[in-house]
């Protein structure tokens, strides 16, 4: 019977639903095993197109379900039920150096997820045996998200749906700068009064020509502390990369910002304790990245994982912080020294009997951009640092099977510790 005659039927559930939300997808009234093909096709904001496909066999009533059933080739190999999602990667053609982010948290992200027949690696004029469209969503239902200006600041905040108060995070990205908002927004999602903080490209203002200080982030801290629908006492500070640079000096040092809990992802305390952020750019910018060159002969940046510094002037005082602190590192970040400094800030927290207040969570071959789950992984990107200004090729690390597992691992543990914290 030919495959035109099968009527061969997709579905896939949820068909909208929150990134973090698995897929069910299951092909049926195909041909008894019959060599399929299942594709996921996202055409990017940017203008971009990403796929991944996975080759399959049905069974003999003509089934696949891809939770269940193992991938026989394509981007991804074995039973992998959001394979789809994880391995998307740039179309053959793409110029190098993309890296999928949203902008635009209101509109969903839309996947068209696809059965061709045979097993197949390119995809113009090939029989289309079915599809179906997916949203994927960064905003649940209901979240309310407002622009924030008040006190000099440059944030987005996110409220989760009905009264409150809610606890709170203060959300902050890393050296590229900008307002990122998509974290933000799917932590509201899940219940938490959530402020996107962009500390970096406001930095050089109009009217005084200078960086941000400790007290631009301790307006914002006390700016989620006493909104109506927040927990004054429940706040938290989740950093990455840079921005865990600025959440581990303002839980050791601040006298106003005081959170209840603070979550470091893929970053370091190693840093002039006494300096500015125009001094801590400075000093990275210095010490920490040299150029490389790959098999291509194309420039790679990457931080050459110096030694952690001996001069305490040099490392933030991880005994002075009073807050329950979960440190999630990858193993081959090759960004930041995040597993030195993780091992390093332990010592210094045992040495102070504050170690009980310390959880780390370590992942084999994960590189240092560690997203929400089912994310694609990105080991090189362009990047144009806020320190250096100019535009590089920026080697993260991670192998992409390892790395999605941290990531889906990471977000579900990283959710129950805040909950743990600040909802009990």
């Amino acid at each position: 019977m030919p495959f035109q005659q099968c009527n061969v039927k997709l579905s896939v559930s949820p068909s909208r639903g929150l990134v973090d939300e698995k897929l069910v997808i299951l092909v049926q009234s195909a041909l008894p095993g019959a060599r399929l093909t299942l594709r996921a096709f996202h055409h990017c904001e940017d203008g971009h197109e990403w796929e991944a496909f996975a080759h399959y066999l049905t069974d003999t009533s003509g089934s696949i379900n891809i939770s269940e059933d193992p991938s026989l080739g394509g981007t991804y190999f074995g039973v992998e039920q959001m394979g789809l999602l994880w391995s998307i990667r740039p179309v053959p053609g793409s110029q190098p150096g993309l890296r999928m982010r949203k902008k635009n948290v209101e509109t969903p992200m839309e996947f068209t997820i696809s059965v061709y027949q045979d097993h197949l690696t390119e995809f113009k004029d090939q029989v289309l045996l079915a599809s179906q469209l997916v949203e994927r969503w960064y905003m649940a239902p209901g979240v309310l998200r407002t622009p924030i200006t008040d006190h000099g600041l440059t944030a987005t905040l996110f409220l989760p749906s009905g009264p409150g108060p809610f606890p709170a995070v203060l959300d902050l990205w890393g050296g590229g700068g900008q307002l990122v908002e998509y974290r933000a927004s799917l932590l509201a999602s899940r219940g938490f009064a959530s402020l996107a903080l962009d500390y970096l490209t406001p930095n050089i203002t109009v009217k005084t020509g200078k960086m941000v200080d400790n007290t631009y982030f301790e307006k914002a801290f006390t700016f989620l502390q006493q909104h109506p629908r927040v927990m004054a006492e429940r706040v938290a500070m989740l950093g990455l990369s840079f921005g865990v640079s600025v959440t581990l000096k303002m839980a050791a040092y601040s006298h106003i910002l005081k959170p209840k809990c603070a979550v470091c992802i893929s970053g370091s305390h190693v840093q002039p304790v006494e300096g500015t952020m125009v001094d801590i750019l400075s000093y990275f910018d210095r010490i920490g990245y040299k150029a490389q060159l790959n098999d291509k002969n194309q420039a790679i940046m990457r931080n050459l994982l110096l030694p952690i510094p001996t001069d305490p002037a040099y490392k933030v005082d991880m005994g002075c912080v009073k807050c329950p602190l979960l440190l999630v590192v990858g193993e081959d970040d090759q960004n930041w020294p995040a597993c030195e400094s993780a091992a390093d800030m332990k010592e210094m927290m045992v040495r102070a009997g504050n170690d009980h207040l310390l959880t780390i969570l370590s992942y084999p071959n994960a590189g240092h951009l560690l997203e929400p789950p089912y994310s694609p992984h990105t080991r090189v990107s362009s990047f144009r640092s806020v320190g250096t200004r100019e535009k590089i090729t920026a080697l993260w690390g991670g192998e992409c099977v390892a790395h999605s597992v941290a990531q889906e691992d990471a977000w579900k543990k990283t959710l129950g510790f805040l909950r743990h914290h600040l909802y009990a």
